[in-house]
């Protein structure tokens, strides 16, 4: 596995960590379809967390949250539309937000951690 690939897989695992102290269960990760991949479902009562982690080691390229702009966004949207039609079982009655995950430092599992909740 490539260095980036096993920094990004850190960082989920991480955010997935963080999440559950903050009551949310793990419903799925690295969801995929054709229109691309959730890196996190999580569920707190009626709110449906679709998550996106932004793992980096540094600045040097920007803040991790710079990558998420309206383009991802709205494929954002459209992924947790089709994931919500995949499971309606999970989704019935749930409130779809996306959330934000982004973890800076060369040791994900150390580095600095900020999270956004209910992107728009």
């Amino acid at each position: 596995m490539a260095a980036k690939d096993e920094l990004g897989r850190a960082g989920e695992q991480r955010a997935a960590e963080h999440l559950t102290t903050l009551g949310y269960e793990i419903l799925g990760r690295n969801w995929r379809c054709p229109q691309g991949e959730i890196d996190i479902i999580a569920r707190r009562g009626r709110e449906l967390a679709v998550v996106e982690v932004k793992t980096r080691r540094a600045l040097g390229f920007g803040h991790p949250f710079e990558a998420i702009d309206a383009r991802k966004r709205e494929r954002l949207w459209r992924l947790a539309y089709a994931w919500a039609a995949e499971h309606p079982d999970l989704a019935r009655g749930g409130e779809i937000r996306l959330h934000a995950i982004a973890i800076v430092g060369v040791h994900p599992e150390k580095g600095a951690l900020e999270h956004l909740a209910d992107l728009r």
